[in-house]
């Protein structure tokens, strides 16, 4: 679904005076009903060309920049950085002078004569009023920074602050408490959390662990830019034309086996977590495979992620070992029913078939499925055959 289908019919101003582009909050996705404004990146009073990032929101789905529909200056900010407001919610003006004919329609904008706001009008937002409400602060004795004297978020915090936070806890032997400090949840960070839980909930999590040895890759790895991930890829993808039954949903009726394999990769942010979608991943060779979860990565960091490229897949894979990690126990992506973590690559020394003592590099890999739908000995025969493919097929014949 793209940005448009939030737009209101734009007015004609023949006038030639300001008018002022409403920025609101962009239907980013089908089930989308609410965002968070992560912070803006123009300042009140700054000129922003069109297609300029605008500012940052968040999803439950997806983090992203808004770019401007419009050339002008930013007048106001209406909606202020870490506040949520439902899809639809008027969030900045931009003032910019009309052309002579209609203004053109914009995904998630109203073009409009610019009117004042009425004088003693209450600036306050729902959650500047919902935070000094916990926090017993009279607003009255704060000084707003935002357009007009508005108070933020940021005003109530730092005023909380000079007053005197609160400490918790008695110190011991006389020493000074240093107190504690609360980080604010994220969108994204609300939704994973709720997501995991519910994860834990409605599925019957198992893990079961093998490991693989990587040699045949690292050599064929050799004077090529590619990562491990490709090829793990790869083997569940033949794995699943295998045992297709891990390629699965939880559905009222029965089991929804999936036709088409869509590979969700998880992408780790600064603050939380995204997992993109290789579309028909089955189809794809090495090369291609790693360029599109590189492309996906860097536009993931860089919140340049459209809502539809974080949906849709119907198995994860998460490469904790790229941070070290050996073992994991992760958590299914509902609702798909398996997910695959890939543990580092390190040289361990091996018993061999002929007994003998071999330095080979080797890695774990976990998979975390649903009881539910399948059993064990189904589980571990879709693991051999994806350790099967890691360390015996011929790769010149996949690039």
């Amino acid at each position: 679904m793209g940005n448009d289908d939030c737009v209101d019919p734009l007015t004609i101003d023949h006038s030639g005076d300001l008018v002022a582009t409403d920025i609101t909050m962009p239907q980013l996705g089908e089930s989308i009903a609410e965002g968070t404004v992560v912070k803006w990146l123009v300042p009140v009073g700054g000129v922003i060309e069109k297609d300029q990032s605008l500012l940052e929101v968040e999803t439950e789905k997806v983090a992203l920049e808004i770019p401007s529909p419009a050339t002008g200056l930013l007048s106001e900010i209406i909606v202020q950085a870490g506040e949520t407001v439902p899809v639809g919610t008027l969030l900045a003006r931009i003032e910019s002078t009309p052309p002579s004919q209609v203004i053109n329609r914009v995904g998630g904008t109203v073009v409009r004569p610019m009117n004042p706001a009425p004088e003693g009008e209450d600036h306050h937002s729902p959650a500047v009023r919902q935070l000094a409400k916990e926090q017993g602060v009279d607003l009255s004795q704060v000084t707003g920074t935002g357009v007009g004297g508005r108070v933020t978020k940021k005003d109530v915090q730092d005023f909380i602050t000079q007053s005197g936070a609160p400490t918790t806890g008695a110190p011991s032997s006389g020493e000074q408490s240093m107190g504690e400090a609360i980080l604010p949840f994220t969108q994204m960070r609300r939704t994973i959390a709720d997501r995991m839980v519910r994860s834990r909930q409605m599925s019957a999590h198992v893990t079961t662990f093998f490991e693989a040895d990587f040699s045949g890759i690292v050599k064929f790895r050799e004077g090529r830019s590619l990562t491990y991930l490709p090829f793990v890829i790869r083997a569940v993808t033949r794995a699943i034309r295998e045992v297709p039954v891990v390629n699965s949903a939880w559905g009222e009726q029965g089991i929804i086996v999936k036709k088409d394999i869509h590979v969700g990769v998880a992408t780790a942010l600064e603050d939380g977590l995204l997992v993109p979608v290789v579309r028909h991943a089955d189809r794809k060779g090495l090369t291609q495979l790693a360029k599109e979860v590189a492309d996906l990565a860097e536009r993931a960091k860089s919140k340049k992620l459209s809502p539809e490229e974080v949906q849709g897949g119907t198995f994860t894979i998460t490469n904790h070992g790229g941070f070290g990690s050996l073992f994991s126990t992760p958590i299914i992506h509902q609702p798909q029913i398996a997910i695959l973590g890939v543990g580092a690559i390190q040289k361990r020394a091996m018993v061999m078939n002929n007994d003998a003592i071999a330095i080979r590099p080797m890695g774990y890999l976990s998979l975390s499925f649903d009881h539910r739908v399948i059993d064990g000995a189904t589980a571990d025969q879709f693991m051999s055959k994806v350790k099967g493919y890691l360390e015996q097929s011929q790769w010149e014949h996949i690039l």
